[in-house]
């Protein structure tokens, strides 16, 4: 009986339970040739004789293992080209920490530039549903400027929930209160609306003064391209 292995399964008339076997080479997209070689297996029932076609695994050669990863092994998975971050790919161990000193830095061109280091935007993997982004420490954050008369006339508003609990102060009385808050406003304001944002926002780590107690984290210069950032005296 000549059986050609091209379904799964295969109902034939009674014979004799035994195995078939035939080879045949497979190319994938890689443009290297993987053999296999799929076995029939014959079972007879009361009625009638199912035939199932077992293709063996074929493993991808020792020295072409190098192009795939340890899931892999057995073959490029060609049904699922899409890449997508594991959870190996994003471990907060692992991530980078960057330091950034805000003296004389504009408030909204300084913030973005976090922003998009915290999310990761500046990676070829970014994933926009995955914390791919790093750690940043602010210092001096008392000295972040601002351009025109936003000093004076740009407003924070706080609410107690209470009637009547509305407070309002401007950018001057705030910087002089609490002035790390104003980075930490800008920089989430810039962060996704959601669980990952309360996530991302955690990596932002703003500080008064020159100190911080990160240098177990050993963080490098914050890497900034745009030129405008200074404020010009």
């Amino acid at each position: 009986m000549a059986v050609q292995c091209s379904s799964s399964v295969i109902f034939a008339s009674h014979s004799p339970a035994k195995t078939l076997s035939s080879s045949h080479n497979k190319t994938l997209f890689l443009g290297f040739s993987i053999s296999s070689k799929p076995s029939i297996v014959v079972a007879k029932t009361h009625r009638a004789t199912q035939i199932s076609c077992q293709e063996k695994t074929a493993l991808v050669p020792l020295e072409q293992r190098w192009m795939f990863e340890e899931s892999e092994i057995n073959g490029p998975d060609i049904w699922n080209e899409t890449w997508y971050p594991k959870g190996a790919d994003h471990v907060n161990t692992d991530k980078p920490w960057y330091i950034v000193d805000a003296t004389d830095k504009i408030l909204g061109r300084l913030a973005s530039t976090i922003a998009i280091h915290i999310r990761g935007k500046n990676l070829a993997t970014y994933t926009p549903s995955v914390d791919m982004g790093a750690f940043v420490i602010v210092v001096n954050a008392e000295k972040v400027a601002v351009s025109g008369k936003k000093r004076s006339q740009k407003l924070y508003r706080r609410h107690s929930g209470r009637p009547g609990g509305m407070t309002v102060e401007t950018f001057d009385q705030l910087q002089q209160r609490i002035p790390e808050r104003i980075l930490e406003h800008a920089v989430r304001g810039m962060l996704p609306k959601g669980r990952l944002g309360r996530q991302l926002f955690n990596h932002l780590k703003v500080y008064e003064g020159p100190d911080h107690p990160h240098d177990a984290q050993k963080p490098i210069e914050l890497p900034i391209r745009d030129k405008r950032i200074q404020k010009q005296r």
